[in-house]
């Protein structure tokens, strides 16, 4: 498999504090690489390491195949954008001059392509209208223009939904889904909206405390949340030798409770339990989403 970003035991400190602590991840080519953690535990960190605006304290990283201590990962660099943390947007500039602006600052020797990058993300009618008079979504689209100035093929998110109205987001995410189909761009998308995250993302990084907890493709995560029956008994071992005779998949999580993996007849199930003296105290459905399933992974009430 192509990688466009690899890390190896990354870390970055400051003073006594680990921002980043000995992460190791893997952004396939093609990838919408969901990237998941609470406030602190250190996104923004490794966004700001890979683009260049800071160092490492140990470990490295591989972007395009070149290590970031080699001479020429600026070369890598050039194949990315970025919208980190707030769009760089020139507010009393219009769309057009804010990315002939941007044009000037990669010293490209003309402006082939601008109007085909207005289009794409759909600011092409947006004419002599300042930045400063666009809504939040028009000015994070914007963002995302400028950084598509130079023809990058991997583009970093820092939290690109946020504070966007429902509109807005289904906005971005139809351009991201684009971008991703039609010019084959790999996304590196930091985002605590993990309902909106699950509609675009091939792949999740489980970020906590600096570390990457789980790393986890669409598939596997669909197969992690599947639904099932949350079942509370009074003897689990009971209730797999009823299951095991009714050719049911189940899951044992304590003495007293199991996920049943198939739908079942509640009735004949009980029955059956009522046999070998195992009471049912509740039988709850449950399809875990995203974001219980980054909860169970680092625990806790967090805010990702």
């Amino acid at each position: 498999m192509d990688y466009v970003l690899r890390t190896d035991a990354l870390g970055k400190s400051y003073k006594h504090f680990k921002a980043l602590n000995g992460l190791s991840m893997n952004i396939p080519k093609g990838a919408i690489y969901g990237f998941v953690g609470k406030n602190g535990a250190g996104k923004t960190t490794l966004i700001r390491l890979i683009c260049g605006l800071q160092t490492p304290t140990s470990g490295s990283y591989t972007l395009y195949g070149r290590k970031n201590t080699d001479k020429e990962i600026a070369k890598s660099r050039r194949r990315m954008g970025a919208v980190v943390e707030t769009p760089s947007v020139y507010l009393d500039m219009t769309a057009e001059d804010n990315l002939k602006q941007q044009y000037r600052i990669l010293g490209l020797p003309s402006f082939d392509g601008l109007h085909e990058i207005l289009e794409l993300v759909g600011l092409s009618d947006t004419g002599k209208k300042k930045a400063k008079d666009f809504s939040l979504g028009m000015r994070q689209r914007l963002g995302i223009a400028i950084a598509l100035v130079g023809d990058p093929d991997f583009l970093v998110l820092d939290e690109p939904v946020n504070g966007l109205d429902p509109q807005g987001m289904v906005e971005m995410r139809e351009l991201i889904l684009k971008l991703n189909r039609e010019k084959q761009i790999t996304f590196l998308i930091s985002s605590h909206i993990l309902d909106e995250l699950s509609r675009l993302a091939t792949h999740y990084g489980f970020i906590d405390k600096g570390s990457l907890v789980k790393e986890i493709s669409m598939e596997e995560l669909e197969a992690s949340c599947r639904k099932c029956v949350r079942m509370e008994v009074s003897s689990t071992k009971a209730l797999a030798c009823v299951l095991d005779d009714m050719n049911i998949e189940y899951k044992i999580l304590s003495e007293t409770s199991a996920d049943v993996y198939a739908k079942v007849n509640m009735s004949k199930l009980i029955l059956a339990l009522d046999r070998v003296n195992c009471d049912v105290v509740s039988a709850n459905e449950r399809n875990e989403s995203l974001e219980s399933y980054y909860i169970s992974l680092v625990g806790g009430d967090q805010d990702a």
